[in-house]
């Protein structure tokens, strides 16, 4: 019996643990815990930044969304015949503000846009630089280091150092991420473009990317295009006044357009010729004519079949303005000079005449 009992003992024990085992590890206090390494801290402290609706919309364009090819569209805006390129930040001629590329703004601020079409349900998209700057794939930071250098510049320099210094400027972006700047702003156009015309989907390609050229190059001043903006978007309502057009081209292109009254988008030669007609008054087809010559021909029904011909209609119609000669000041200058030689002359002839007469009467 006293061998039997430390046998007992010894089972009751290793009941004991094995129950103990049954019911698990017991927790480990906080005390005994790993301490938290740097990197998983810095990952825990970085936050989020969700891109905003403008970049999202931006990056979700398609080459489906329209009916022409993007990459033709970048090559034209890209062409130094019509553009500026510069790879360092430059003043604008007429702002001052900080262009870059093929004209690319870096610090225009997010502008509201309202749409006025109640029957386009498209809005506008008008984000900041910044915005822009990001949905092309560059680091924020770097933007504000070029801002930073143009602005010390503009400080400094006058507008005759900027001249001369502007294509010798060392280069703070590269040739391919100018032309991806171009290839946003190419996309906010198109965007835009719909918001500006209700029936942009029934489009052809020429005439969507004319629609393109002409945000990307206008901007928001497109909206002050009246009597074109109301021709591509014809409604019931009563036409526009001629009093808000620039010149009597756009009375005419009114008049013509509410003769044809297109119950949707009119695809005859006689309503885009009209449409063509009150671009060929404005300011902006006179002063840029070669650009506009391009883009007007655009929408022209048949520019598919022969973009020449399409271009000689219109330059037809727009012509160069005619050149101011100065010539004529010039031409007085050179008979006043002549008038005083032939003086000149004609007093010697009267001076040795009268020497000759007194020299005969003396002999």
């Amino acid at each position: 019996m006293r061998i039997a009992h430390p046998f007992a003992i010894a089972l009751v024990t290793l009941a004991l643990q094995g129950r103990a085992n049954a019911q698990g590890i017991p927790p480990v206090p906080t005390s005994t815990m790993p301490p938290a390494t740097s990197h998983d801290a810095a990952g825990a402290a970085t936050p989020i930044v969700e891109p905003s609706p403008a970049v999202r919309m931006l990056e979700g364009f398609k080459n489906s969304d329209v009916k022409f090819d993007l990459n033709e569209l970048v090559d034209i805006l890209r062409d130094r015949r019509h553009e500026g390129w510069v790879l360092a930040a430059y003043p604008d001629p007429r702002t001052s503000q900080p262009l870059i590329g093929a004209g690319f703004s870096l610090d225009l601020p997010e502008r509201p846009h309202a749409q006025p079409d109640p029957l386009n349900s498209h809005p506008f998209l008008e984000p900041s630089s910044a915005d822009l700057w990001e949905a092309a794939g560059f680091d924020p930071d770097r933007l504000n280091d070029i801002l930073s250098v143009f602005y010390e510049r503009r400080q400094k320099w006058s507008k005759r150092t900027w001249r001369r210094q502007l294509y010798s400027l060392t280069p703070q972006i590269s040739d391919d991420e100018a032309v991806q700047l171009v290839r946003v702003g190419a996309i906010q156009a198109i965007y835009n473009a719909q918001a500006y015309c209700r029936n942009f989907d029934q489009m052809t390609g020429p005439q969507q990317m004319a629609m393109a050229q002409l945000v990307y190059q206008m901007g928001v001043n497109l909206q002050h295009f009246n009597v074109f903006l109301a021709m591509i978007n014809p409604d019931p309502g009563p036409a526009p006044q001629a009093a808000t057009s620039d010149s009597a081209m756009f009375g005419e292109a009114v008049s013509e357009a509410a003769a044809a009254e297109p119950a949707g988008l009119d695809q005859s030669a006689e309503y885009w010729l009209a449409v063509q007609k009150s671009l060929m008054g404005s300011q902006w087809a006179h002063k840029y004519r070669t650009r506009a010559v391009a883009v007007i021909a655009m929408l022209d029904p048949a520019y598919g079949d022969d973009p020449t011909a399409a271009e000689k209609r219109v330059g037809a119609v727009l012509k160069p303005p005619v050149a101011r000669r100065r010539a004529s000041h010039k031409v007085t200058t050179r008979q006043v000079s002549s008038t005083t030689r032939n003086g000149s002359n004609s007093g010697r002839k009267t001076h040795h005449t009268s020497s000759r007469s007194r020299t005969k009467k003396r002999a």
